[in-house]
């Protein structure tokens, strides 16, 4: 189990940055970055790239190493730090293009992708490697960077969760940073850059809003619970059927939160999230944030959300539920009636 105190955040009363005033090319320099997304790790390695990737636990935490027997307080807050300098990187670049006219692409999967997701993307992904540089990294946009096929510490990154909120300048998006253990997540981060939020989850700890340490809300029954999910049309199926379910029990069904829905949850504000087809990316940095604030997250079945990522591991969906008070979980799972 991982220890820390927690790292001082960012304040949310700073001044934000105005708005560039130009992006120049922004479809060429996406399909630039797009591009060299698809460099194998070999390739990218002989250009003079360091290793990406730990397969031993004693070179985890960089020069200095660290045994996965016994995390020290340092080396702990020394990952929290380096997690917060990543979210502040990615930050800057979410700024400069929020509300301003990029070029939207859509993904194979129909989902949109803006030169600001890559951007953040490889803007985190740098500050990762300078202090860990034989970590490894999975991020949304380019998948698995590391010389090796299997890791035990993994930085699993997503740039901008809610896309669809940050193209129609809604800031309720945020920059999603999980730091896993033999695919377990052990540190994560919920960073809203326009609002100058930051949730930082840490195994075994006290989850904290900038500094601050927070706890969900008492809801004993479902039916006085209010409910976030997404979207309702993201639901196909027997999953619409089970959501449907839930959301005829509760009090107040709500939309449109993303990642923000979670970390509204862990502030005692909502009750519970029901979320169908997530991605690893979507979730593994919520889980330290829900659960360090005394909330439970787990897919519609109650088991642990993991994912053993590895160079081989492509992102499946997961269906997920989360609350703030147990006994409202386990009534969403009994109406979910998943197996």
């Amino acid at each position: 189990m991982l220890s820390s105190s927690s790292t001082t955040a960012h304040s949310a009363t700073s001044p934000l940055p105005g708005p560039a005033s130009t992006n120049p090319n922004p479809r060429s320099r996406l399909l630039r970055l797009h591009a060299a997304s698809r460099v194998p790790s070999a390739a990218l390695n002989a250009r003079g790239r360091p290793p990406m990737c730990s397969v031993s636990a004693s070179s985890a935490a960089g020069a200095g190493g660290w045994g996965a027997a016994a995390v020290g307080e340092l080396a702990t807050e020394r990952l929290v730090e380096v997690a917060q300098r990543a979210a502040d990187a990615a930050g800057e670049v979410l700024r400069k293009y929020f509300r301003q006219r990029v070029e939207i692409i859509d993904k194979e999967d129909n989902s949109p992708v803006t030169i600001a997701d890559r951007e953040a993307e490889e803007a985190m992904v740098s500050v990762i490697l300078k202090s860990f540089p034989t970590h490894a990294i999975f991020g949304e946009e380019n998948g698995w960077r590391c010389a090796e096929s299997s890791a035990d510490y993994v930085w699993v990154l997503d740039p901008i969760d809610g896309t669809k909120s940050f193209i129609t300048g809604k800031p309720l998006f945020g920059t999603l940073i999980a730091l896993l253990h033999n695919g377990k997540p052990v540190i994560g981060v919920i960073d809203q850059p326009i609002l100058r939020e930051r949730w930082i989850g840490v195994d075994g700890k006290q989850t904290t809003l900038n500094g601050q340490e927070i706890s969900v809300r008492s809801c004993n029954l479902l039916a006085q619970a209010y409910l976030y999910t997404t979207s309702p049309h993201l639901f196909e199926g027997d999953a619409e059927d089970a959501f449907i379910r839930v959301r005829n029990k509760v009090k107040v069904p709500l939309y449109g939160c993303d990642c923000y829905a979670y970390a509204l949850l862990a502030s005692g504000f909502v009750d519970i999230v029901v979320e169908s087809g997530l991605k690893p990316y979507d979730f593994l940095s919520l889980v330290p944030v829900i659960e360090g604030a005394g909330g439970s997250i787990t897919d519609w079945r109650g088991d642990n959300l993991h994912w053993p990522v590895t160079a081989e591991s492509r992102p499946t969906s997961f269906n997920v539920v989360a609350a703030g008070d147990a006994r409202v979980h386990k009534q969403a799972l009994d109406t979910l009636q998943w197996c």
